[in-house]
């Protein structure tokens, strides 16, 4: 097989990976979720509540990756989270029992950490040892289509299946999924050098850059989750756009697509930093958009605006944790992912309380796109730090 060719079938098990551990069976939940409050029994504050559970699987795996410096277990984990994926996928709909479905979103988020923070080190690592571009971009270009394949494939199913039949659809595709996204990611290699023979070397940043780094990705993971977990339900209660959330989760994973490698294009451009600073300003203007101007179109623009830069910020920061630990590149993934995880938690929650008193989500924007002003500010030191 050709260097060539190699590099694709990895990169590409890494895109099939996060179809499936992040696109179906994370994010499936978003496009499914009005659905299931009308023919499930769904309550409002038991969606915001199944988020917030599926956030604390997902933070607990990036805590597991993060204390895991073997690569094959790495490996082994992840191919356990696969399997995972399509088990609690299916487990979806065989149930309508919150306490169950809550089971079910922990596991799955915790599935999901094998896509995002597993698959990513062991895809790094093997850019790394076999001197390829150190850059995440296209493997990160499975969140963005994960995303708009769940949506597009739920705006399909819903036509003609009940909300368990589309579980159990997704579970299936899941199954075809899983074969490459196991297949083609080679076992890792364990050596010290890489294929030319370069050492290895680590090289973490200083203490000061980590916890300005931190807490900045605490406050994006705010701005992120609320629109991504809810700008369904936020949109189908927007005057005149009821039926058309599904429409802008299209759009958002779409712009997500190809968002990475764009960033990554920036990124060697203006530096890592001042790509993050840009990515997070555009977002902000994204969040803001549906409410500040009314209207279909507003709504299509802004989730294209955040689906092309929060999924940028990820790509990002994790690519630049690769970087700075190369021998164990899921050692400061997970850190971060941690601290974005802890965001992913407090979110959902704080949004389904104030759901509770206003009857919709629509006041969470206001909420994300304010963590996102402060994200940048914070960013801002790091531009000479870094």
């Amino acid at each position: 097989m050709s260097e060539s060719t190699e590099r694709l079938r990895v990169l590409t098990a890494g895109i099939l990976s996060l179809i499936l551990l992040v696109g179906i069976a994370r994010f499936a939940y978003t496009p499914l979720l009005p659905i299931m409050q009308q023919e499930a029994g769904l309550g409002i504050y038991d969606a915001g509540l199944l988020a917030t559970i599926n956030y604390i699987g997902y933070l607990c795996g990036a805590i597991i990756a993060s204390q895991i410096s073997s690569m094959i277990l790495k490996d082994k984990l992840y191919r356990l989270g696969l399997v995972v994926a399509v088990l609690t996928t299916i487990g979806m709909g065989l149930t309508t029992n919150v306490w169950l479905w809550s089971i079910l979103r922990f596991l799955a988020g915790l599935s999901s950490a094998a896509g995002l923070l597993l698959a990513s080190a062991l895809i790094m690592n093997w850019l790394i040892r076999n001197d390829h571009r150190s850059e995440l971009g296209i493997h990160f270009s499975g969140l963005g289509l994960g995303i708009a394949f769940a949506a597009i494939a739920v705006e399909i199913l819903h036509r003609y299946f009940d909300w368990d039949q589309q579980w159990f659809i997704l579970s299936a595709i899941g199954v075809l999924i899983l074969i490459p996204a196991w297949r083609w990611l080679p076992p890792p290699d364990t050596s010290a050098v890489t294929r030319s023979g370069s050492a290895m070397v680590d090289n973490p940043p200083g203490p000061a850059f980590m916890r300005l780094f931190m807490i900045s990705y605490f406050c994006a993971g705010i701005g992120y989750v609320v629109s991504a977990t809810f700008i369904v339900a936020i949109v189908n209660k927007l005057p005149g756009l009821e039926g058309k959330g599904a429409w802008t989760f299209m759009v958002l994973g779409l712009a997500a697509a190809p968002a990475c490698i764009i960033w990554d294009l920036i990124a060697r451009r203006i530096g890592d930093i001042d790509a993050l600073i840009l990515a997070g300003l555009i977002q902000i203007v994204g969040i803001m958009l549906p409410i500040l101007v009314p209207g279909f179109a507003m709504a299509i623009l802004g989730a294209a605006m955040f689906g092309g830069t929060f999924i940028g910020i990820v790509s990002l920061v994790l690519t630049m944790a690769g970087r700075y630990y190369p021998t164990r590149p899921a050692k400061m993934m997970g850190k971060m992912t941690v601290s974005y995880g802890l965001a992913q938690i407090v979110g959902p929650m704080i949004v389904g309380l104030m759901a509770q008193q206003s009857g919709d989500y629509s006041n969470g924007l206001y909420l994300a796109a304010g963590a996102m002003v402060v994200s940048v500010l914070v960013m801002l030191p790091l531009r000479k730090m870094a």
